[in-house]
C-alpha cells in the first residue's frame, strides 16, 4: 500500500457516505412527490435509477470497505456493508411500496455505517 492509498480509500468511503445519503433523499423525496403530488413517477420509480445506484454503491463499497477490511483485518465494516447491499438488493426484487422503502433506507443506512466503520478502522 502506498502513502496515497489511505487517502484514496478515505475519499472513497466519504463518497460512499454521500452516495448513501443521496439514495436516502431520493427514496424519501420519491415517496413524497409521487404520493402527495403525483409527479415524477416515470423517472423517480424507474428500475434503471435503482439498479445503477445499487451498482455504484456496490462498486464503491467493494473497493473501499473491502480493501480496508483486508488491510486492517476488521470484519465489521465488511459484514455491515454486505448486509446493507443485501437489503438494497432485496428492495429491487419486490414491488414499489412501503416494504421497498424500508428495505432501501435500512440498506443505505447500513452501507453508510460500513463506510464510517471503515474510516475509523483506517485511523
Amino acid at each position: 500500500m502506498t502513502d496515497r492509498s489511505p487517502l484514496m480509500f478515505g475519499r472513497l468511503d466519504r463518497a460512499g457516505i454521500v452516495l448513501s445519503g443521496l439514495c436516502a433523499v431520493h427514496c424519501l423525496m420519491t415517496i413524497v412527490l409521487v404520493s402527495v403530488l403525483g409527479v415524477g413517477s416515470q423517472f423517480l420509480l424507474a428500475p434503471a435509477v435503482h439498479e445503477y445506484g445499487l451498482g455504484a454503491a456496490a462498486l464503491i463499497a467493494a473497493v473501499s470497505v473491502g480493501w480496508n477490511a483486508a488491510s486492517y483485518r476488521r470484519r465489521a465494516p465488511l459484514v455491515t456493508g454486505l448486509a446493507g447491499l443485501g437489503c438494497m438488493s432485496a428492495a429491487l426484487l419486490g414491488p414499489h411500496g412501503l416494504s421497498e422503502a424500508v428495505l432501501t433506507l435500512a440498506g443505505v443506512a447500513l452501507v453508510a455505517l460500513s463506510h464510517v466503520l471503515s474510516l475509523r478502522a483506517a485511523r
